[in-house]
């Protein structure tokens, strides 16, 4: 993405996390970006465009950071837990609003079936953690990387917006960290049938 497109498409996350899919209009993006009235459109033609930018941002921000987090290529199941646990809290604290936005954007597509192909980033997820699974020699690596990344999925809108939001430590503490640690822990155990 451009600057200028990746910053109509931060706007839009703004928005959609805070509004609701809703809210999200083009309108509603130039005003947020503080840009002049049409500017959006003019680089997301339709609504369709736009939910897609917001996609494809989301998309390239978590990659980003999970590369960063070394979950490309873990070592081991210890350091893939360690750092799918950086990764979850901090997708639950300092980047709330982009996995309230994901989640909006996945609803969305449950009525707009035409929106199902642009969020198919999911599928990379998918493909990560069966290429580390297959490296470990994992006797399913299809299935089981499948039953891991539900796990990790559930785990993160759980705490975020569900009931175990309300037991688990506050997102962003060692607390949350090493809970959230002990829990991709015990789903790596029994996904791998160790």
């Amino acid at each position: 993405m451009t600057d200028r497109t990746a910053a109509l498409a931060d706007a839009a996350i703004h928005l959609v996390a805070t509004r609701g899919m809703r809210g999200l209009t083009h309108r509603a993006v130039d005003a947020e970006a503080g840009v002049p009235l049409g500017s959006t459109s003019a680089y997301f033609r339709t609504r369709k465009a736009l939910v897609e930018g917001v996609v494809r941002r989301l998309a390239e921000l978590e990659a980003a950071e999970v590369e960063a987090a070394g979950l490309t290529a873990p070592r081991d199941p210890d350091e893939l837990a360690e750092g799918a646990a950086h990764v979850l809290d901090r997708w639950m604290s300092a980047t709330r609003e982009r996995t309230l936005a994901r989640y909006a954007c996945l609803l969305e597509a449950t009525h707009h079936p035409e929106l199902r192909d642009v969020l198919a980033h999911g599928e990379v997820s998918r493909a990560r953690a069966r290429a580390v699974l297959t490296a470990w020699g994992a006797p399913e690596p299809e299935r089981q990387s499948r039953e891991l990344v539900a796990f990790l999925d559930g785990l993160l809108f759980d705490r975020l917006v569900g009931a175990g939001a309300l037991h688990a430590p506050e997102p962003g503490t060692p607390e949350s960290r090493a809970e959230l640690t002990r829990a991709v822990r015990s789903a790596l155990r029994a996904v791998l049938g160790r």
